[in-house]
């Protein structure tokens, strides 16, 4: 089951297979119909503030994806990890679609390697240093 990244500005081509927005904000400037998604899966996104947070510290991935691992863990974004392993296991090929311009570090490729694993996250984990404390709390 192959599973690739692409950015959602990037053109759409047929070796897709099925497109999977991974984003909780539609992309600026793109209609539906350009971006040519089988599904959305807003849930998987990480949180405003951890969004926020990383892209203003893209230096701190480790400890972006420790925490977005654990916001996968909780109960509603399980729900759409599931939908999204649903997805492919049904699938020839996924392509994860995503608008960050960090195309090596983002969220969508933590979620790629989640599914090369086919695991599920951490139930648990502490928060990492470095991470500001309103955000560690409320995780």
């Amino acid at each position: 089951m192959p599973v690739a990244l692409k950015r959602v500005y990037d053109r759409p081509s047929l070796s897709d297979g099925k497109r999977v927005l991974v984003d909780r904000l539609w992309p600026r400037g793109l209609t539906k119909q350009a971006a040519r998604l089988d599904r959305w899966l807003r849930d998987l996104a990480p949180s405003d503030e951890l969004r926020r947070w990383f892209h203003e510290r893209p230096q701190f991935f480790p400890a972006f994806r420790k925490l977005y691992l654990k916001e996968l863990s909780t109960p509603e974004r399980l729900k759409a990890l599931e939908e999204l392993y649903a997805v492919v296991n049904s699938s020839k090929k996924v392509t994860l679609v995503y608008a960050s311009t960090n195309t090596e570090r983002n969220n969508a490729t933590v979620l790629k390697e989640l599914l090369e694993g086919m695991r599920k996250p951490p139930s648990s984990s502490g928060p990492a240093r470095a991470i500001p404390a309103r955000i560690a709390a409320r995780r």
